[in-house]
């Protein structure tokens, strides 16, 4: 039994470190699991640059949901730069789970779907608060808003708008940051979720730029240079060391241009309104 899928990677608009609200929007960056199930009992996993716990944890809670003892292999293919507050995990565990399903020939609700994979992510020790937000956006596109306390999708918006990734070379695992710290600022944090509330993102993703660079320690330079390039919105995504900025075809090339001083890569993409898909196989037929 072999399954496929591909979700996609995600940006801050909140991160819900601090009040366990969040916020966030599928980019066009993908990653694509292949599931191959067995009479083996036992779950490998096989992924370039990401810890399998994750994946096979993914395998494991599908078989458990529906009472089988399969075992079987898992492959992950990704676009998304590993710990760099893109979602890379959001994305492997939602393609990982929605390829078991494919593979199993069944169908869940695309939420219930999500809880699977942050029960596994929060099993392998891959995040500080489940990240339901991060979830949501990479399996069902466009832009969301979550409490992440009780796993529930407040809210979610179609959005139109370029995007431009700055990612540093450094890289940061969310189970390594300061929680104490973050949730100092939870007064701020909730000013933050009225604006995403209010459809405010552009603002609300600026405001939480400068919250968690405060909170994190990291620079609010490339969101002050975004800003003065143009950009509608600017943060630091999830606990970095990425920045996302929201641009226009014009925004984006000036913002591109002056974070391009400030080393690391700069990638160009979108704000991805489609869904997770199963039976998709994109990056292993595309050979990537």
């Amino acid at each position: 039994m072999r399954g496929y899928a591909t979700a996609y990677g995600a940006a801050t608009v909140l991160n819900a470190i601090a009040n366990w609200k969040g916020s966030a929007f599928g980019i066009s960056l993908r990653t694509s699991a292949e599931v191959v199930l067995n009479d083996s009992g036992r779950v490998v996993g096989d992924a370039s640059g990401i810890d399998t716990t994750l994946i096979v944890r993914c395998v494991e809670r599908v078989l458990n949901h529906f009472g089988l003892d399969y075992g079987g292999v898992v492959r992950t293919r990704s676009e998304i730069p590993v710990a760099s507050g893109l979602k890379s995990s959001s994305a492997a565990a939602n393609a990982t789970v929605l390829a078991t399903l494919d593979a199993l020939g069944e169908e869940i609700d695309m939420i219930d779907a999500v809880r699977i994979g942050v029960g596994a992510a929060l099993d392998a020790g891959v995040t500080v608060t489940g990240a339901f937000d991060d979830a949501c956006a990479s399996m069902l596109g466009g832009v969301v808003v979550t409490d992440n306390w009780n796993k529930e999708l407040l809210k979610r918006d179609a959005l139109q708008s370029e995007v431009v990734l700055l990612i540093p070379e450094e890289r940061f695992f969310s189970r390594d940051v300061d929680v104490a710290r973050c949730r100092l600022f939870s007064r701020v944090a909730d000013v933050v979720f009225d604006m995403v509330m209010e459809g405010d993102y552009a603002g609300a993703m600026t405001l939480n730029g400068l919250l968690y660079c405060t909170a994190l320690r990291r620079s609010p330079e490339p969101v002050v240079l975004a800003l003065r390039s143009g950009a509608a919105g600017a943060t630091l995504s999830g606990t970095g060391p990425a920045y996302a900025a929201l641009v226009d075809d014009v925004s984006g090339d000036d913002v591109a241009a002056a974070w391009s001083s400030l080393g690391g890569r700069i990638i160009r993409t979108a704000v991805e309104n489609r869904s997770a898909r199963m039976g998709q196989a994109d990056l292993f037929q595309e050979g990537i």
